[in-house]
């Protein structure tokens, strides 16, 4: 861990002697990667530290009986690593991203409003506990709410109200945008949710995603979304080192509700928010993969369209090993980001 604290140290002063930091790094894309580089070290510095608290203070995930036999060996791995990515993300930010930029508060709310809210519900749902969580409508509501804060926010002080369509234009929707913005926010944050199931797919596909939307804000010089969006990138991967198959920690709800949450606002801050679906493709698989089964189980009285959802599962229990799934949505999701930027630039 000390050497560690020595290379972040070292590079903020390497930053400093090149006047990148500390007045407004977000000016400058070295800088935006550099920062990025700065929330991987520090989620690997603080990641073996806070396993070992969450082990001794015994905060495992609980499993619940319905998923595959293969991942009860799972139960008591330690869950709520959701704040390994979150803290530093948001301490980064205030320090260097938040200066003269209060179009920033908004997602470093939704990311501290959801991420407790994730915390809130990991914590009713572990290991030796009589509860599997929060009530999903309670939940709902809760991310309900801090949506429509955000695009509120978006759509009166930030001024965004409009629609860009690639090789079509840009048109203003109005009040329609609201409602949408509500939509998109609350849906990623459950989309990224029930892609949290196998170690280290929701964390690879949502720093990919990231990594599309700080290029597209590039692009459009809206250079304190590329710090937020490469910080994000940053800390994901520092993550992913620990939540490696097999994982030493669960990103949990705490992590999953507020990637998805923050990732979607930061792409209609981007104003590309059409391209969503596109970047996020693994995620709304996942999504459409459970409203089908649910909506076909009803329909034909008990009839099952796969053999498990999310659609994850039914590719395991096809035969496909963890690593498999993950890497193959990991390639689906990188082609899918590549995709999004040229549908940008059109």
């Amino acid at each position: 861990m000390i050497p560690t604290l020595s290379i972040i140290a070292h590079l903020f002063e390497l930053l400093r002697s090149h006047s990148l930091l500390p007045r407004d790094p977000g000016e400058n894309l070295a800088a935006s990667l550099a920062l990025s580089s700065v929330t991987f070290l520090i989620t690997l510095a603080v990641g073996g530290p806070y396993i070992r608290l969450l082990r001794a203070k015994k905060i495992g995930k609980k499993i619940r009986v319905e998923e595959p036999e293969g991942h009860f060996y799972k139960t008591g791995t330690p869950t709520m690593g959701g704040f390994m990515i979150t803290v530093p993300v948001i301490v980064a930010t205030i320090a260097f991203n938040l200066a003269g930029r209060l179009s920033m508060l908004l997602p470093l709310g939704v990311l501290i409003g959801t991420a407790t809210l994730g915390a809130i519900d990991d914590r009713m749902s572990l290991v030796g506990g009589t509860r599997s969580g929060l009530a999903a409508r309670f939940k709902m509501l809760w991310l309900l709410a801090f949506a429509l804060i955000a695009a509120l926010i978006l759509y009166f002080p930030l001024g965004l109200r409009s629609i860009y369509v690639p090789a079509v234009g840009k048109f203003d929707i109005g009040w329609l945008y609201i409602p949408i913005a509500v939509f998109g926010i609350s849906g990623t944050a459950n989309a990224v949710n029930l892609t949290d199931g196998l170690d280290s797919l929701a964390g690879s596909t949502a720093a990919v995603a990231f990594v599309v939307y700080g290029i597209i804000a590039f692009l459009q010089g809206q250079v304190q979304v590329v710090t937020f969006c490469f910080m994000m990138t940053g800390s994901l991967l520092g993550f992913l080192w620990y939540n490696a198959h097999p994982a030493q920690v669960f990103m949990g709800d705490t992590g999953s509700l507020a990637i998805g949450a923050s990732l979607a606002t930061a792409a209609f801050m981007t104003g590309q928010w059409l391209l969503l679906p596109v970047v996020g493709i693994v995620f709304v698989a996942e999504t459409l993969s459970v409203m089908l089964q649910v909506s076909y189980f009803k329909w034909t009285g008990g009839r099952r369209l796969f053999r498990m959802t999310p659609i994850h599962l039914h590719f395991e229990l096809l035969g496909w090993s963890e690593t498999q799934i993950t890497l193959r949505f990991w390639l689906i999701g990188m082609m899918a980001g590549l995709l999004g930027v040229a549908l940008a630039l059109i």
